[in-house]
This record gives C-alpha cells, sequence and structure tokens, in this order.
C-alpha cells in the first residue's frame, strides 16, 4: 500500500474512495456515493435557479421572507452532501453503516431544501413559523430533520478520531480538523434552532427571527472546513512537495481556518 492510498483498501472495515477528488465522476462511484454526488448536484442547480428566480422576481436579500433561503441552503446543503460523500470513504467504518448514514443524509438534506423552498414559494417564513398547521408542520419538521442532520454528522466524525483516517499526507489532519470545525458548526445550529422554537412557542416570533442573527457567520463558516481542508490535501498531493512540506501547509491552513471560526465565534458573543 502507497502512501496515498485511502482507508480501508487492505481490510473489509472500508470501501476506500472510489473518486478522490479526479471529476467525482457518478459512474466510477458505488451506488450511495453516485446518489449523493446527483442529489448534491440538483440540490446546488436548485439553489442557482432560485437565483436566478430572485434575479427576475426582485426582493430583499435578508429577513425571514426571502429568496436567499433556497439558494444558501441549496448550495450549501448540496456542497455538503457531496464532500461528506467523498471525505466519508477516507473514514475506518462498516460499509453497511457508511451506506445507511450516507442515505439518511441524503434523505434529510432534500427534506430540508425542499421544506425551505415550499414555504420561500408560498411567501412564508420556512422556520420558527406557526401561523397556521401546515406552517407548524413544516417548521417542526425541519426542526427535527435538522437534529437529525447533527446526529449523523456528528457519528461520522466521531468515526475519524476513533480510528485514524486514511488518505495522502495531511488528509488525517484534514479530516479530523475540518470534522471537528463541523460539529461546531452543528452546535450553533442547534442552538439558533432551540432559540428560535422557544421564543415562538413563548410568544415572540419576531424576536425569534432576529435571534439567529449572531450566529449565522459562525454557523455558515464552519460547514464546510471538512470540504475545504480535505479539498486543499488532494491538490497538494498533485505537486511534487514532499510530504513533511505538505504536512506543513495543511498544518497552516487548518490554523488559519480555526482563526477565522474563532473570529466568528467571538463576533456571536458580542452581537448576542
Amino acid at each position: 500500500m502507497t502512501a496515498t492510498a485511502p482507508a480501508g483498501r487492505a481490510g473489509n472495515h472500508a470501501p476506500g474512495p472510489s473518486t478522490p477528488l479526479r471529476g467525482l465522476r457518478v459512474r466510477d462511484a458505488r451506488p450511495v456515493e453516485g446518489l449523493c454526488y446527483a442529489t448534491g448536484a440538483v440540490l446546488i442547480a436548485s439553489g442557482l435557479a432560485h437565483l436566478v428566480v430572485l434575479l427576475v422576481d426582485g426582493g430583499s436579500w435578508d429577513g425571514p421572507v426571502s429568496w436567499r433561503k433556497p439558494i444558501t441552503f441549496g448550495l450549501s446543503f448540496g456542497l455538503t452532501l457531496i464532500a461528506i460523500a467523498w471525505v466519508s470513504a477516507y473514514l475506518r467504518i462498516g460499509v453497511r453503516t457508511r451506506t445507511a448514514l450516507l442515505g439518511l443524509f441524503a434523505a434529510d438534506c432534500v427534506l430540508e431544501v425542499a421544506g425551505i423552498t415550499v414555504q420561500a414559494w408560498r411567501h412564508v417564513p420556512s422556520h420558527f413559523n406557526m401561523e397556521t398547521p401546515f406552517d407548524t408542520g413544516v417548521s417542526m419538521t425541519l426542526a427535527v430533520g435538522g437534529a437529525a442532520l447533527v446526529v449523523i454528522l456528528c457519528t461520522l466524525s466521531a468515526a475519524a478520531f476513533l480510528r485514524r483516517p486514511g488518505g495522502p499526507p495531511g488528509m488525517a489532519l484534514a479530516l479530523r480538523a475540518g470534522c471537528a470545525i463541523l460539529v461546531i458548526g452543528l452546535l450553533s445550529g442547534a442552538a439558533m434552532i432551540a432559540r428560535g422554537v422557544y421564543l415562538t412557542r413563548t410568544g415572540h416570533q419576531l424576536a425569534g427571527y432576529a435571534s439567529t442573527a449572531s450566529l449565522k457567520p459562525l454557523h455558515g463558516v464552519s460547514l464546510h472546513a471538512v470540504l475545504v481542508l480535505p479539498v486543499l490535501v488532494r491538490l497538494l498531493a498533485m505537486t511534487s512537495w514532499s510530504p513533511h512540506t505538505r504536512v506543513s501547509v495543511v498544518r497552516a491552513a487548518v490554523g488559519c481556518y480555526a482563526a477565522a471560526v474563532a473570529a466568528a465565534l467571538v463576533w456571536a458573543v458580542v452581537a448576542y
């Protein structure tokens, strides 16, 4: 096995990534990976389509009722789904466990984006909206789906620390750092949902919408480290640099990303 071999190729515990960044070709992917890549692409296309809707229809970028939400959620969930499907193949977990987690994650991503998109087209808020039974059902479904996302992604993140991930030099560090930062993003998202639901349930709906503003930068920055850092490792693997130099670059990138997360956390505390 070479230094660049992904996790699990020498055993039966993990499948190893079938498409380690070289185009993420669906024809080379296992069924669950192909499903996640295709679903992620559809979600990204949905986000871009709603960007066109915003440009044509106009309206505010801010506020609880805005085309911003199907745009940002479609793009973010699509990218995250593709990223998790790819990087999870470096984790040393069972094939069946990984397949089940990725399948549930893909379904949950579709559920979240669909709920937000439906409410955007109805011109009503998607979160913390208890105005009608239908709105309450959508809002609570999104909250439950968010909780499921936390469980699934925390389970995958734990696998990165329980057993050292495979991959080229620096991948283990990138994955562990990316997963740790991802958990911060998940916790900040859970905090936004919990605070907003509580305020809405106690008759302070407008305060519920406003309560999420300070945490949004932290939430947004933290979610995508699990994509950015492993992609950097794969790009470095294409260079002629020594493994030591590549790992040093990854360490510096992790430090920079951690500094950005820390700054967003400080902002969240100050602006709360």
